[in-house]
């Protein structure tokens, strides 16, 4: 049982990081929803009233006594730790004792509470009076005004009405309702991401808003709060103390970077550092101009942890950042990898009979591939069984799983990208390259790839190294000048693949394709091209089944 609600000593008090914690309707929501959850509740219910500055928390938590009850509100007043050492052991989302007393100076405040684990025949007693729960009023200054026994099932009712009513300043200063509304959203959607265990039930104005339903990790409540997401878009990883959840990116990305997140102990934070590693995990997986969704999730041992650095607690100092980079970086190319719990149930089912056609033609066309596959990480444990090439573009293959279909070039686009990354290489030329008229720029950009030039005259340049997948092209010049525009060694990387890459309409033999399949499932991100298409589609055998109704009775389908 935790311990009892008690006031801080004063040198505790000065070595906290403290501030006007309440600023807001949204601020009001998150200070009483961390107490719930503090409290061990899994069920909490939220109720606005944004035109009366009203709001109400309820949970199912292990409530107060009605000592606690007195001493809640004032300041400095927590149940979660004692002294300075336990500032060091940091373990619940509140510890200051800040926001009660806060919201009885700016509103007024009204709690009922009652212990969940009160003999029923030996309620609590005050004041001669005996009773299974308690409701308190408090003034201004965080004292009980008025106690009296309330009738409510085991847990706390957190009542604040009038808000800001001491600083109408305050209240004019907020955003119109409709972005408060936004930002208490926001609150509860992080807190059900770091606590999904949890049932959260918001209403406003005495309306059912919305509900976020529990699962066993975020990888179930996420797609609640991003309706366009579906659990088979998203892959987990636990991962040492770390968990990842990554949204796959050749079927779930954003136009802003708004889903890359961090929680440390069940609190969402600013990590900039962290957040930096997700997208130099995930870069040339996705599209143009898009960004992941990506949830990380800390388990940090509590000394390791500074959460006095900023008021709200958003901003933390973490010891040992490299080790986590590193561990976050494996966790996201463990999440890329093709995994059977990846593919949904019914993935684009519509074309089946499409697929199907296809696999029954065969197909073996004997004309070599443009360039060379080369080898790559050892096989994985479920192989892909090339069938047939569609319209010289698509590989046909069978999975344990099902079927699926493979687009040639931009697949072995992703096995030459690779492998340029992990071995850049330059390679001399039998026949020095003549490149004309290149601006200052162009020059520069191709000695950053570590490309030199010779001068040949005024207006030329010689080029004897180049890399080694252009090295035996006839398009070597154009190629050198497309990389003179611009971009980093990783764009260049990228723009060499495309170009090597087999072209669509080529035709491969059976053997070909799977060499190439091979070489493909080994890649490190084997979902999307590293300009961020999608690679394969897939088709499970699941969707076959109910597709052709194998699961009808014998004579059904004969009307029988």
């Amino acid at each position: 049982m935790s311990q009892g609600i008690a006031s801080l000593p004063e040198d505790v008090v000065h070595l906290i990081a403290a501030g006007e914690v309440i600023d807001s309707l949204a601020a009001v929501v998150r200070e009483l929803a961390e107490n719930a959850l503090d409290a061990g509740a899994t069920r909490i219910t939220i109720a606005l009233w944004l035109d009366q500055w009203r709001v109400r928390v309820a949970d199912n938590g292990t409530g107060m006594t009605v000592e606690d009850l007195q001493q809640a509100a004032t300041a400095h007043s927590t149940s979660k730790i004692r002294d300075r050492s336990d500032l060091w052991q940091i373990k619940s989302l509140g510890f200051r004792g800040e926001a009660l007393h806060s919201l009885a100076q700016l509103a007024n405040l009204q709690i009922a509470s009652r212990p969940g684990a009160v003999d029923p025949l030996l309620f609590p007693t005050h004041e001669g009076i005996t009773a299974a729960g308690w409701l308190a009023t408090y003034d201004a200054y965080g004292h009980v005004s008025h106690l009296e026994p309330a009738a409510i099932a085991p847990g706390t009712i957190v009542i604040v009405d009038d808000i800001f009513a001491t600083l109408p300043g305050r209240r004019q200063g907020l955003p119109p309702p409709a972005q408060q509304l936004r930002a208490i959203q926001r609150i509860v959607h992080q807190l059900a991401l770091t606590h999904p265990h949890v049932t959260w039930q918001v209403q406003h104005r005495d309306r059912d808003w919305f509900t976020l339903f529990p699962g066993a990790s975020p990888r179930q409540v996420l797609p609640q709060i991003l309706r366009d997401v579906q659990i088979s878009d998203l892959q987990d990883v636990q991962l040492a103390a770390v968990y990842l959840l990554l949204g796959l990116p050749d079927r779930c990305h954003r136009h802003r970077p708004d889903w890359v997140k961090v929680a440390v102990n069940g609190r969402f934070v600013q990590m900039p550092e962290l957040e930096q590693t997700i997208f130099a995990g995930l870069r040339r997986t996705l599209p143009r101009d898009r960004h992941p969704v990506c949830l990380v999730y800390l388990q940090v041992p509590p000394e390791q942890i500074d959460w006095h650095r900023h008021p709200a607690k958003t901003a933390i100092y973490l010891h040992h950042l490299p080790q986590w980079q590193a561990t976050v970086t494996q966790a996201i190319a463990q999440a890329l990898q093709l995994q059977p719990s990846s593919v949904p149930d019914a993935y684009h089912t519509d074309r089946v009979g499409t697929l199907l056609k296809t696999a029954e033609a065969g197909g073996a066309y004997g004309v070599e591939p443009e360039a060379e596959l080369l080898p790559r990480q050892p096989a994985p444990s479920a192989p892909l069984k090339a069938l047939a090439q569609v319209h010289n573009t698509y590989i046909l293959a069978e999975h344990p799983t099902g079927i699926w279909l493979i687009e040639q070039h931009i697949a072995h686009e992703r096995v030459l990208y690779e492998t340029l990354r992990d071995r850049w290489q330059l390679v001399p030329l039998s026949s020095p390259l003549v490149l004309n008229q290149l601006t200052t720029a162009q020059q520069e950009q191709l000695q950053r790839l570590g490309i030199e030039l010779e001068p040949f005259g005024e207006t030329a340049w010689i080029v004897r190294l180049v890399p080694t997948l252009l090295a035996n092209r006839d398009d070597c010049a154009e190629a050198l000048i497309e990389l003179s525009w611009g971009g980093d060694l990783s764009a260049a990387q990228a723009a060499i693949a495309c170009r090597s890459a087999i072209r669509n309409g080529t035709p491969l033999t059976l053997v070909e394709m799977q060499t190439l399949l091979s070489d493909w499932q080994k890649t490190y991100n084997p979902h999307t091209c590293p300009h961020g298409r999608p690679i394969c589609l897939k088709l499970e055998e699941s969707a076959l089944s109910r597709f052709f109704r194998r699961h009808w009775m014998i004579g059904k389908s004969h009307g029988i």
